[in-house]
């Protein structure tokens, strides 16, 4: 078969100037006619044709290269046939151009290439460009980032999780040390403080009565920390305030608050005055008792 060359096509100085052109592209290239037979190739594709150990000439010149894609079409998945396609529609003028990525792996290493057909400018007879272009680089970073991010996301996911769960143990372990400081000032008002009342009332000894007294601050000591809670809500309250804040919100009338406290009922409401001034419970229809069970939840 003789050769064709675009070499016959153009003057001698033009013609080396071009190839001078194509062999510095890194891309595999190659000049089709209008029939798909391959007129001239570059530097680069004869290197892959000869690192492949293609069947034929390197710069596969004379070579029709839409028959050699559609004879591979089936024996390739298909993706040949495309190719000749989309090289057809460009010859026939039906698509401006063609491209396509694709796999193109050997036995030493994962590669991928982007295809490109497009005509070639100028005026003279027909001729088709087909450029093969090494993208491995850019579809490997392409992976990593892509691997990176499902990465990222799973570890996001990972830590909203673990948010979630932290969050809910942290509600639980509120509602848990709530609970047990209402059960501990619950069974002091009402297991321990009776009991105490009932000793102070007795005819005792000097000192048992100050045993008593002792005991009877240690207890309050004991419920202090629940009490001094009530000086986070913004208001300067007096120690006897707090307590009777705290009375207060666990249900006891002013009665019993006097009682408890050997206070007056006068000066129980007299404090109770003062907390809702302090409170800012300027609306007397407002129950002060539910408003501290608001205030301290």
């Amino acid at each position: 078969m003789e050769k064709i060359s675009v070499e016959k096509t153009i003057p001698q100085k033009g013609y080396e100037f071009a190839q001078t052109i194509l062999n510095s592209i890194s891309a595999h290239v190659a000049i089709l006619d209008e029939n798909g037979c391959i007129l001239d190739t570059n530097r680069a594709w004869n290197r892959f044709a000869q690192q492949n150990k293609i069947q034929m000439r390197p710069d596969t010149l004379a070579v029709n290269y839409l028959e050699i894609c559609d004879r591979a079409g089936d024996d390739a998945g298909g993706k040949p046939s495309l190719v000749a396609k989309g090289i057809r529609d460009v010859i026939s003028g039906r698509s401006e151009e063609y491209v396509m990525e694709y796999p193109c792996h050997s036995q030493d290493e994962q590669r991928w290439f982007y295809m490109r057909v497009t005509r070639a400018a100028g005026p003279g007879p027909l001729r088709i460009v087909i450029s093969h272009e090494n993208i491995t680089e850019l579809k490997t970073t392409q992976e990593r980032l892509r691997q990176g991010e499902e990465d990222l996301q799973q570890e996001k996911q990972y830590l909203e999780e673990a948010n979630t769960a932290l969050k809910v143990l942290m509600r639980q372990g509120e509602a848990d040390r709530k609970e047990m400081e209402a059960n501990v000032i619950d069974n002091i008002r009402h297991l321990v403080a009776p009991v105490i009342q009932q000793l102070i009332s007795q005819n005792l000894p000097e000192r048992s009565k100050k045993l008593i007294a002792t005991l009877e601050m240690r207890m309050a000591e004991v419920s202090k920390p629940f009490l001094q809670r009530m000086v986070g809500v913004g208001s300067m309250l007096t120690p006897q305030e707090i307590e009777i804040a705290t009375l207060i919100r666990e249900g006891l009338s002013s009665k019993e608050i006097a009682n408890q406290l050997h206070l007056s009922i006068t000066t129980v409401n007299f404090h109770r005055r003062n907390l809702r001034k302090k409170l800012n419970l300027r609306n007397t229809r407002t129950n002060l008792r539910s408003h501290l069970i608001d205030l301290l939840k």
